[in-house]
């Protein structure tokens, strides 16, 4: 009966995207180029683990077992314990299956398959309870008694790993609400279901719809938080970092660790601090960012973002690259982040060497390598790529070892602007004098006693002013 519930209605995707990426490492050969961290990352897993709750945390233990060798071991095996207790056989297999790479000796590396057995077993009849119950709540018409059946089903098919079951489970309830506060309910249960099957699209579509029914400040400062972080992850997903950095920056800190089954607030601090260093200039930086009473809040729990950001505006690019350098291993293993890490760090990194050539007509290649705390050879390659995609206006004089801006033909370009302004005033002057002898020829057609409305109500101001602007 699950099968046939997952199937007759439209809604979220039927694959569980998130969950892909925890396949064996065998098993990935031949598809996209795995990422793995070699190095401990700085965080402790434990405590770090522990800031989540729900999928997330599954998710996120997964996700490092099968990126950082280091620590897979002890982030499959915790993984495994969560996932018996929240019955998802589907979870388990994988995470089993990707401990057997890493420790195949381990008595947690071996299926329980008397323990799959008996949740099946468990998972159908309770599945079957519960679509029976939802059956005679129909039968009686009891709207909230349906709204309610729906819901159990839901959270059991979130419970037990069957995702699109539970989104379109939570979107029958819409038929069923009856008050603004259930409305927002639902939609934040789907949602929630959209961000773990990475269907960001639906994410923000669910997102407009939950701004629909938010009707009081009550509302708005408990969910507006909600809502802010999860367009703020949709947006970063799609690589529009300059709204996601937004979103994030808009986050009000009385969230709290209301919402980390998607992100903490240390989380919100990295993806806001990031997305914004990769997409605003340096006064953008200061005011929306270093200046925010709201992020500020958020950057005290993650200084090292907030040294970052005050080093760039601060035009020290070289402590800011480094300090998230230092980092890098932490971001690779965030499930939100890996894939933009590169993208957001080159994307610092151009701005930094163009902001920092801007006050210069000449540098040498030693002194911008020291700067940015690279060999010689890796700032010319850089400097080499730039110059070629169009980003930076200069070039290399490899004999002296010169970085020089190209030189502009500041006379040329007074000139033109000099004769722009003549044209504009000469054709300004013309219509003046044009006005001037349609008056003193009394061509004026002036206003009629009573308004014909429309055009014919105009007096001859009126259509001066459409024949030749109001400042004519």
């Amino acid at each position: 009966m699950a099968e046939q519930y997952s199937m007759d209605e439209g809604g979220a995707s039927s694959v569980n995207a998130p969950y892909d990426e925890f396949e064996p490492a065998q098993q990935q050969q031949g598809a996209a180029v795995q990422v793995m961290v070699n190095d401990l990352p700085r965080f402790d897993l434990e405590q770090y683990i522990g800031n989540y709750s729900g999928r997330m945390k599954i998710t996120r233990l997964m996700f490092i077992g099968n990126h950082c060798p280091p620590l897979a071991v002890e982030a499959l095996k915790t993984a495994i314990a969560i996932v018996k207790a929240d019955k998802d056989v589907r979870l388990y297999r994988q995470a089993v299956q990707t401990l057997q790479v890493y420790a195949p000796s381990d008595p947690d590396a071996k299926l329980d398959e008397e323990w799959i057995e008996k949740i099946t077993r468990e998972v159908k009849t309770k599945t079957d309870r519960l679509e029976a119950e939802l059956k005679s709540y129909k039968n009686n018409m009891i709207k909230e008694s349906i709204r309610i059946g729906h819901k159990d089903l839901g959270d059991h098919f979130y419970v037990t790993g069957d995702l699109p079951s539970a989104y379109r489970a939570y979107s029958r309830m819409r038929d069923y609400c009856t008050s603004n506060k259930q409305m927002l309910d639902m939609t934040l249960s789907c949602i929630l279901i959209c961000i773990d099957q990475a269907q960001y699209t639906s994410v923000q579509t669910n997102v407009s719809k939950i701004r629909n029914h938010i009707r009081s400040d009550d509302d708005l400062k408990v969910h507006e938080p909600k809502i802010n972080v999860a367009a703020g992850v949709a947006l970063l997903a799609a690589g529009n970092y300059l709204e996601a950095a937004r979103k994030f920056i808009d986050t009000n800190p009385s969230i709290g660790n209301e919402y980390n089954t998607v992100a903490t607030m240390n989380d919100v601090a990295v993806y806001g601090g990031l997305t914004a260093l990769a997409s605003m200039d340096r006064n953008m930086l200061k005011s929306e960012v270093l200046e925010s009473s709201t992020f500020r809040t958020f950057l005290e729990l993650e200084p090292h973002i907030r040294r970052a950001v005050a080093a760039f505006h601060s035009a020290r690019y070289g402590e800011c690259l480094s300090i998230l350098e230092a980092y890098r291993n932490d971001y690779l293993l965030d499930p939100f982040l890996q894939k933009h890490i590169d993208k957001i760090y080159e994307a610092v990194r151009t701005k930094s060497i163009v902001q920092y050539f801007i006050p210069y007509s000449c540098v040498t290649l030693d002194a911008m390598s020291t700067a940015f705390g690279v060999a010689p050879e890796e700032m010319e390659r850089e400097l080499v790529r730039l110059i070629e995609g169009g980003k930076l206006n200069a070039r290399i004089d490899t004999q002296n070892r010169l970085v020089t801006s190209k030189e502009t033909q500041l006379r040329v370009e007074v000139h033109k602007g000099t004769l722009a302004m003549a044209e504009e005033y000469e054709r300004a002057a013309r219509l003046r004098m044009l006005q001037i002898n349609v008056a003193r020829s009394g061509l004026e057609i002036r206003a009629p006693k009573q308004g014909l409305g429309g055009g014919m109500g105009m007096g001859g101001r009126e259509l001066r002013g459409m024949m030749f602007g109001n400042g004519a």
